[in-house]
């Protein structure tokens, strides 16, 4: 089994490989026709913006995402001017995933996230308005800024074409993002079963911009431990799946695993966890766990439940790689012969 010659699929690296064996990852996925690499930034790790900026320096094509950055921490004038000189480095081939982040993170690092919606909205508002080069004076309950423009004296004064995708995870964020995003980019960890929900959410709020959820693109994260050893790819993918389940409310909320299981792996660990901890709350884990909310296994269990997101309403698979062998994920993705890209 297969994707479709013509399938979309798109890479995500997190922090598991250091940033110049990334750039050789992102080389690889564009030479096998990946539309796409993104880059996490959700723990206290590694930064977005700094790696997508190596990836488009050593590629030609392939787009580079964020996914994604928060909307709480970087000043709507600078994110936009981040975007702004990514889209210098890599001209139409950046995008910006940005969103809501997530507690107890958020809070442990003086952030209240009240009202998460108004924040989100406001923020894609000015956003936007900046990346068109326009001159902007907004004042919301978030976002207050006054006479402000990327000011650019050397260089393209030209509207960039940065499109703008919210990460979402519950259906209120998911409905804003039918409503004022380019695209939504859904979450991982959770099971194809999740999208249908998700979809008709996206449908309402893209009703509301007179648009169908057929104009909202909907890229998905989805865990992929591929290896002949389909124990070990099993058992890589119970870990990170313990330790979401464990530290993130939202995906815990989102993921269709059962309450119980989840209750118990609370009791055993909490952000931040250390791998002691990690490994006594994953021993609780079943295989039929795991594979209900990740593409894990075989090459070929892998392919299958990938199409299983695609089906569900997936537009773009993002694929994250917890093997060793990132290469061989790639490979086994690939929707282009090698060669065949022009």
């Amino acid at each position: 089994m297969a994707l479709p010659r013509e399938g979309r699929v798109a890479l995500y690296l997190q922090d598991k490989h250091p940033i110049r064996e990334g750039m050789e990852f992102a080389q690889q996925a564009e030479q096998h026709g990946f539309e796409a690499v993104w880059q996490a930034e959700s723990r206290l790790v590694r930064e977005a913006t700094v790696p997508m900026a190596a990836f488009a320096a050593v590629t030609e094509r392939i787009k580079v995402g964020s996914g994604v950055v928060n909307n709480w921490t970087r000043n709507v004038g600078l994110l936009a001017a981040t975007f702004v000189t990514l889209d210098d480095l890599a001209p139409g081939r950046i995008i910006l995933g940005i969103g809501a982040w997530w507690d107890p993170l958020a809070s442990k690092v003086g952030i209240e996230r009240r009202s998460p919606l108004k924040a989100m909205r406001e923020t894609v508002e000015v956003t936007r308005r900046l990346l068109a080069m326009e001159r902007v004076t907004f004042h919301g309950e978030f976002v207050n800024v006054t006479d402000i423009q990327i000011d650019v004296v050397h260089g393209n004064r030209e509207p960039r074409d940065v499109p703008i995708y919210i990460g979402a995870t519950g259906m209120r964020m998911m409905e804003l993002a039918g409503e004022i995003a380019d695209g939504v980019v859904l979450n991982y960890m959770v099971s194809p079963s999740y999208n249908r929900e998700a979809l008709g959410a996206l449908a309402e709020g893209a009703a509301k911009a007179r648009r169908t959820v057929e104009d909202v693109d909907r890229p998905q994260l989805i865990v992929c431990s591929l290896d002949e050893d389909r124990d070990l790819a099993l058992d890589r993918a119970r870990e990170l799946l313990t330790q979401y389940l464990g530290q993130q409310p939202h995906i815990m909320k989102a993921s269709g695993v059962d309450a119980g299981l989840i209750e118990e792996i609370g009791k055993k660990m909490t952000w931040p966890a250390g791998p002691e901890e990690i490994r006594r709350a994953m021993m609780i884990v079943p295989d039929e766990a795991v594979q209900m909310i990740s593409a894990s296994g075989t090459p070929d269990e892998c392919r299958a439940k990938v199409l299983e997101y695609v089906e569900a309403g997936c537009t773009c698979p993002i694929l994250y790689p917890l093997g060793d062998d990132v290469r061989a994920m790639i490979e086994a993705f690939a929707p282009l012969r090698e060669g065949a890209i022009r």
